[in-house]
């Protein structure tokens, strides 16, 4: 009997090679997470993907579950589907009124096209090192060209929305597509930058309330005289019409101020002797038959 027949012989054989096959065949498949996507590298090149993105399908149908690859020939590097965070460190931004601001952002981006991030970064991992610098400078060009008052009125969205597409634009050689970009926080350094700011924009708002107001006084003089213009052709107009009624009225103004009958004259205790014919008082004596 030959060696190789007792080998065949030997239950231990059949025990090793069937653990053996059992190997393979688990070595063989892989379950492919339905939150995952799955790079099949051959000889470190990308051959094909499993489970990949596609906005099109509904969510669980795009090749999850048990998937086979070739033992041994061939690596799988995982790239997640899902919409990941990435957190900027602080950076100092400033600003075109020279306010240093101290801004905080985040953007929110998802891989879509894992075969340009593998032959680009390697891995997702390294994703977020390459992004954290370009949405930086983003943010600094952006925000570089607008003043302070910018990040407190409506149009912060569009603000956001030019970062969004300059990072967009760079983000696409990574197979990278951006979902959002904002800003947590857009303050002044703490201190005397703070304070210097606060009164400088308090002196600004200042500056705006005195010639809000000057403008508004020169408005109102310009209103007024052209009122008294207006008034002034009205009483003209009426007045030469009927010259009796003007010095009728004439004297009832006169008499107003003269004897303090208003509330708007004032009230004195000096005393007035005229004739009864004096001709200031002829008003009170009324007007003759056929005058």
């Amino acid at each position: 009997m030959s060696v190789i027949d007792a080998v065949r012989r030997n239950p231990l054989f059949w025990l090793g090679a069937v653990l053996v096959i059992v190997a393979l065949a688990l070595s063989a498949l892989v379950i492919v997470p339905e939150t995952k996507q799955a790079v099949v590298i051959r000889f470190g090149q990308p051959v094909r993907i499993m489970n990949v993105y596609d906005a099109r399908e509904s969510f669980g149908r795009t090749g999850a579950g048990l998937a086979a690859k070739i033992p041994f020939l061939e690596q799988l590097v995982w790239v997640d589907k899902r919409v990941l965070d990435l957190d900027m460190p602080q950076q100092g931004v400033l600003s075109t009124d020279q306010y240093r601001l101290e801004v905080d952002a985040f953007a929110r981006y998802r891989i879509v096209d894992p075969v340009r991030m593998y032959a680009t970064t390697g891995s997702e991992a390294r994703v977020a090192d390459a992004l954290k610098p370009i949405l930086g400078s983003a943010l600094r060009n952006e925000l570089g060209k607008r003043p302070f008052a910018i990040m407190l009125s409506p149009e912060r969205d569009v603000v956001m929305t030019n970062i969004k597409t300059s990072l967009e634009r760079v983000a696409r050689q990574y197979g990278v597509e951006i979902v959002d970009v904002r800003i947590k926080r857009a303050d002044l350094p703490d201190g005397s930058p703070l304070e210097s700011a606060f009164n400088r924009m308090k002196s600004a708002r200042q500056q705006q309330a005195m010639t809000i107001m000057a403008e508004g006084r020169r408005q109102a003089q310009v209103i007024m005289g052209e009122a008294d213009a207006q008034a002034a052709k009205t009483y003209a107009d009426s007045f030469g019409k009927d010259p009796a009624f003007y010095d009728f009225y004439r004297a009832m103004k006169s008499y107003d101020v003269t004897f303090g009958t208003t509330d708007a004259s004032p009230r004195g205790s000096a005393t007035i002797l005229l004739s009864p014919d004096n001709d200031y008082l002829r008003q009170f004596m009324g007007r003759k038959q056929g005058q």
